[in-house]
């Protein structure tokens, strides 16, 4: 900390009574430690509890330090003799930050310890024979001394308060990243206690873009975490208009959604954009996180301007487990048509897939495809043709069923869905 000389030149202190001061010191310092604990109520407390010694070794360096001062004559390094008491404060300054302690009480503890001290340092340099000249001098002296004090220990208290503040965060971004990435319990349960972070009952995990975040975080719960690098649960990403799409997407994971919650956590994310995973036990929370992330490399989307809520898109995650070989088993399927042109192909797909799906109810596979029920005789008829039994197996009804069950949009595709291609900074 910085020791600079005190503005005021002052001419060192007699022998005689500087003798006089230094022998009163140890009792001038106890009456102000017990000034402070009487009139700061914060540090009944803090003496009681061990901070006693720690209190009156700062009070005994600082008055030491002054007494060293104000003997000392303006030679080549006059801050010299206010170092140790400066760095004193500064470190007592980041000790009551570290021990909760607001600076304001810490400042009520230097005036009120300054009034206490001229009081006494005064009368017992009265007594010992200063002028009264010099005394308006030697007030002018202690309680410059006390504001360079009070000034280092407010430094030291808002340093510590940015370094553990930043320290902090440090250590909630690399909870976070653990969650996210399925760490063993043991050490998600230290990163908790190091990021002083309630652990919840569970963790919901939430994929949203990136210039969306600061107005989901004011709806969410205060415990939602944010991981640093979504990329690490994403993947390499699809590509979308502004680069790569991870770079452009964040994770958070959400307290404590499960249940009735779900809801809430929903309409907080209304018109954000955002996919959200289930809820999971919060030590499996990269679970979560992995159904998310499937539903956004998947390009799953939700009914605009809602989120999408993968719990409502069960089957189409079970379907695209592997999309290759739900190719194939498409093909598979499909190859009695093959040989049709593509229009008269796509018509019957789509009318066979009606029919899977509605148990043949013509009525019903009709009002899907408006189309009049003669119709979806006319096509069931070219269908029985040619597949001939095959459509009366069970084997090949429930190929059939899983090949065609997720709809023709919802077919692979490359990059992300709609729900998730807006541009950087839209709000």
């Amino acid at each position: 900390m910085d020791a600079a000389p005190l503005e005021h030149e002052h001419r060192p202190l007699p022998a005689t009574i500087a003798t006089a001061l230094r022998a009163q010191l140890p009792s001038i310092a106890e009456r102000t430690v017990a000034a402070i604990v009487d009139e700061v109520p914060t540090y009944v407390t803090a003496f009681s509890a061990g901070m006693g010694r720690t209190i009156e070794g700062a009070v005994q360096l600082a008055l030491g330090g002054f007494l060293e001062l104000a003997t000392a004559s303006t030679g080549a390094d006059a801050g010299t003799p206010i170092r140790p008491a400066v760095d004193g404060a500064y470190a007592l300054g980041r000790g009551e930050a570290r021990s909760g302690r607001s600076m304001d009480a810490l400042l009520a503890a230097y005036r009120v310890g300054a009034r206490v001290a001229w009081r006494d340092l005064s009368a017992v340099a009265v007594a010992a024979g200063l002028e009264v000249a010099a005394l308006a001098r030697f007030a002018e002296l202690v309680f410059e001394f006390i504001d360079r004090l009070s000034a280092s220990s407010a430094t030291g208290h808002a340093d510590e308060l940015a370094t553990s503040g930043r320290a902090l965060q440090r250590h909630l971004e690399r909870l976070a990243t653990l969650l996210a990435t399925g760490a063993p319990a043991d050490d998600l349960t230290a990163a908790a206690a190091r990021a002083e972070w309630p652990a919840p009952r569970s963790l919901t995990a939430v994929v949203l873009p990136q210039a969306r975040v600061r107005g989901a975080l004011l709806r969410l719960d205060t415990r939602t975490l944010q991981v640093p690098d979504a990329g690490l649960v994403l993947g390499p990403g699809p590509v979308t208009a502004t680069g790569r799409g991870d770079a452009d997407l964040t994770l958070l994971l959400v307290p404590d959604s499960e249940g009735r919650a779900r809801a809430g956590v929903l309409r907080a994310l209304h018109d954000r954009t955002a996919v959200v995973g289930p809820a999971r036990p919060w030590q499996q929370a990269a679970a979560s996180c992995e159904r998310a992330a499937r539903a956004v490399r998947l390009g799953l989307t939700g009914p605009a301007p809602a989120p999408l809520d993968t719990d409502d898109v069960l089957p189409e995650l079970v379907l695209r487990a592997d999309d290759a070989a739900l190719a194939d088993l498409r093909a598979q399927v499909l190859e009695p048509l093959a040989a049709l042109g593509a229009d008269a192909r796509a018509k019957l797909t789509e009318t066979l897939r009606a029919w899977l799906l509605h148990h043949g109810r013509r009525e019903r596979v009709a009002a899907e495809l408006f189309v009049h029920p003669q119709t979806v005789r006319y096509r069931m008829t070219q269908l029985r043709d040619l597949y001939g039994a095959r459509l009366d197996d069970p084997r090949t009804v429930l190929a059939m069923t899983v090949a065609l069950g997720v709809a023709p949009a919802c077919a692979p595709t490359r990059g992300p869905g709609p729900a998730l291609r807006r541009p950087r900074g839209a709000g």
